[in-house]
């Protein structure tokens, strides 16, 4: 499964627009019907936090005006890739404990490693990813 969708520019302070807001409750929306009709109910949290992380990040970071998102299950493995037309790798933060931002990648590291995946970009830090195990699922 593959979304590709149009955000707003990039500005300066990183609020996400409404409308780009909008595009991340629509990518957790179809990561959580899709893995529940695939009957992979046990990944549907932890995926729908990782995308949420994944699309908000490529909207306030990413250089262009579109993101797209791809979720595939192929060899006991989920995988969860967002696009953007970013030309920088995305680092995990070390936030202050009171800041209201900046944990993302570091809740997607998390999750990932408790579950035995990983995480990584690609396309010199265009594509962020992160790959689940299947564990005893019928995908």
């Amino acid at each position: 499964m593959s979304v590709c969708f149009e955000v707003c520019p990039p500005r300066a302070g990183g609020a996400v627009p409404e409308c780009d807001a909008r595009r991340v409750g629509l990518a957790r929306r179809l990561t959580t019907a899709r893995l529940r009709y695939c009957g992979l109910e046990p990944l549907v949290d932890d995926a729908a936090l990782i995308v949420s992380e994944l699309v908000t990040n490529a909207i306030q970071h990413g250089n262009g005006r579109q993101v797209t998102f791809t979720m595939t299950v192929r060899g006991g493995l989920l995988h969860l890739a967002v696009h953007d037309e970013t030309s920088s790798r995305p680092v995990i933060c070390d936030s202050d404990h009171d800041a209201e931002h900046g944990r993302g990648l570091f809740l997607v590291e998390f999750l990932a490693t408790a579950r035995g995946g990983t995480w990584g970009t690609s396309d010199g830090g265009a594509t962020t990813w992160c790959q689940l195990p299947i564990q005893g699922s019928r995908a």
